[in-house]
């Protein structure tokens, strides 16, 4: 009896702990997570702000931080709200230059939806600055903006010579005093003369042109004259290029062709017209006659005839770089005249004039 009771305890044990283990063995439902929202993000400079992963460092809405929202005028740039442009739809970083103009740059202070022009004389190319917007070879000096080749009014032997400098004046190798192919009067001559003679204009010279009338007792005259282009009680360099076509032969103080290194209107006092240059037709020299040089004058090209006065008043006249004449006790007066000083009948010329200039020391 006691071995079935024992039997039967045994199954209501067993009936009892299957009964619970059936009871439970059906999983309760679990929730899904939420994809779109991390529980973390990975490293890198990311974190989780608003249930997304964000780079502060960049990001507009949390710049620095979360909720660190950036004004629509304004970018995220290393976890600060930076301004910026937007121009032409595209974002424009503060101080970026407009590729299209060098003159122009997002200032967003200023205007953070349009270009911003850029101050006068600020850098904008090799030897180029912005005036008025717009970038070109000029200087910008003392706070001034000069054009180039303005000479300075201090100092005439300096100018704005941009390819050396645009801060500051460059010295420079001369002072023009005529440019051929331009209006000579409104460069500061006089013109002087005497019919028959003819003035005219070629692209790069002025011509001067004198003639007789046949049987006539006088001729024509052609005389430009330049009235103080320099110091006569100083020593000075005058370097004038000039071709001459065609030439009579001089007389004795008088030349169809001539350079004249001081002049008193209207055609030269007895000592500028000792000390004048002539040049005919193969020779050059002094036209008192007392000094002259061999020289193809009349050879189709252009030469360069230089006057040089020392402080000893010592003259010298070169030739394309080569000494011809030499003159003690040269007067001058710093008036010049370039071209037929002289009535004579038959004693006239023809002359290309390029270009006068006074050299600097």
């Amino acid at each position: 009896m006691k071995s079935v009771r024992t039997g039967v305890l045994a199954c209501l044990v067993v009936l009892g702990v299957f009964a619970a283990c059936g009871k439970d063995s059906t999983p309760r439902p679990v929730e899904p997570p939420d994809a779109s929202v991390p529980e973390s993000c990975d490293g890198g400079g990311v974190v989780l702000c608003g249930g997304a992963c964000v780079n502060p460092e960049v990001d507009p809405v949390h710049c620095g931080g979360c909720g660190n929202a950036c004004a629509s005028s304004e970018a995220c740039e290393e976890g600060a709200c930076v301004a910026i442009c937007r121009i032409d739809g595209q974002q424009v970083a503060s101080g970026a230059v407009n590729p299209a103009n060098s003159c122009e740059q997002c200032v967003p202070a200023a205007q953070a939806t349009a270009w911003t022009q850029r101050a006068d004389g600020t850098q904008c190319g090799s030897g180029q600055v912005c005036s008025a917007g717009v970038c070109g070879s000029k200087c910008f000096i003392e706070g001034v903006l000069h054009d180039e080749g303005t000479p300075n009014p201090a100092n005439a032997c300096e100018a704005c010579l941009p390819t050396t400098s645009t801060t500051q004046w460059s010295p420079r190798r001369s002072i023009p005093l005529l440019v051929g192919g331009e209006d000579i009067v409104a460069q500061g001559w006089t013109v002087v003369r005497q019919a028959p003679s003819a003035l005219s204009y070629g692209p790069d010279y002025v011509r001067l042109e004198t003639s007789t009338v046949r049987g006539e007792r006088t001729s024509g005259q052609l005389l430009i004259t330049r009235a103080n282009a320099f110091d006569g009680a100083k020593p000075f360099r005058l370097e004038v290029t000039l071709q001459v076509e065609s030439v009579n032969p001089h007389n004795s103080l008088d030349s169809g062709a001539a350079i004249l290194g001081s002049f008193t209107p209207p055609v030269g006092n007895s000592t500028d017209r000792s000390q004048m240059l002539y040049l005919d037709s193969a020779a050059i020299g002094w036209a008192d006659d007392t000094q002259s040089a061999a020289f193809p004058v009349v050879d189709g090209a252009y030469h360069v005839y230089e006057l040089s006065v020392d402080a000893a008043k010592v003259a010298t006249v070169s030739v394309d770089g080569v000494a011809k004449l030499t003159r003690n006790n040269f007067t001058a007066s710093g008036t010049i005249a370039i071209g037929d000083q002289t009535n004579d009948p038959n004693v006239d010329g023809v002359v290309r004039l390029r270009s006068v200039e006074l050299l600097c020391p």
